[in-house]
């Protein structure tokens, strides 16, 4: 079984945040960064299947140097390779939609595609800074492979085929069946996510990672469609603003108990605390 698992750095979810003098996205100058959390799960379901059934897991991310932070913390866990779409410096890959960078990361990964039936392409369900949640539906797209998100467990049945289970709304959930080559989307909270272990550090000192500037990306003559090459974007961000906290007073007249009935009341349906 052959893996492949699109991962993201992100700033950690504990970091001061402040918005930049531009104010189109956070002053990253003294920002600490690290996986994103569902794509960290995204990688424990596909190391899991590795140990369950073997083969190859292979990473993929783009952004700057920094990435390799965390490309190297995915190969301590057990990924086995890595391949790192590199942009020449923190604006570069900013100026990419959902669009743009699923174009980068499904040109990368058609190298890598095998004709056997066991190939996975596994990404998490969404970012923690932007929580767009496209970037893998689009990336079976241009693939024109199958799909599936909102996934808590896959199970490969042996005939060219996963079993996966789709959280929904409300509590319900749903097995679907899937032909493989396909594109899962995981949710956060399926498993337990390992730690690097010593032995894992080092090796991963000597695992391959594949660097790929954006521009050689771009600029391979692979045979490609146009389509393949990113274009204006579609979804431009205007403004990043901090949440603005408020503070009101109400009254609650009536009797003491018409008080305390009111006050149960918004507890309940407005602030949900009861």
């Amino acid at each position: 079984m052959k893996i492949i698992v699109a991962i993201k750095q992100v700033p950690e979810r504990d970091a001061r945040i402040r918005i930049d003098s531009v104010g189109k996205w956070i002053d990253l100058a003294d920002v600490e960064f690290a996986m994103n959390e569902s794509d960290a799960y995204a990688l424990e379901e596909a190391l899991q299947l590795k140990e369950a059934h073997g083969g190859e897991v292979i990473v993929l991310s783009a952004g700057p140097e920094r990435v390799g932070k965390t490309i190297r913390e995915a190969l301590a866990k057990g990924a086995d390779r890595a391949i790192h779409i590199a942009s020449e410096s923190e604006d570069e890959l900013a100026q990419y939609d959902a669009l743009g960078v699923a174009q980068l990361l499904a040109r990368a990964i058609e190298d890598e595609i095998v004709p056997e039936p066991d190939f996975l392409i596994l990404t998490g369900l969404q970012s923690d800074d932007l929580g767009l949640g496209q970037t893998g539906v689009i990336v079976a797209e241009l693939l024109g492979l199958p799909h599936a998100s909102l996934i808590l467990k896959v199970e490969p049945t042996g005939s060219g085929t996963v079993r996966v289970l789709r959280e929904l709304e409300d509590g319900w959930f749903q097995y679907l069946e899937l032909h493989t080559p396909a594109v899962l989307t995981i949710q956060s909270g399926n498993s337990k996510l390992r730690y690097a272990t010593l032995m894992g550090i080092k090796k991963a000192k000597t695992k391959p990672v594949k660097v790929i500037s954006i521009a050689d990306l771009m600029s391979e003559d692979l045979g490609k469609s146009p389509a393949w090459r990113p274009a204006a974007p579609v979804v431009v961000l205007e403004q990043v603003k901090l949440p603005t906290k408020q503070r009101t007073t109400q009254m609650l007249s009536g009797t003491p108990a018409e008080a305390a009935a009111k006050l149960v009341e918004k507890l309940q349906f407005e602030v949900r605390a009861l």
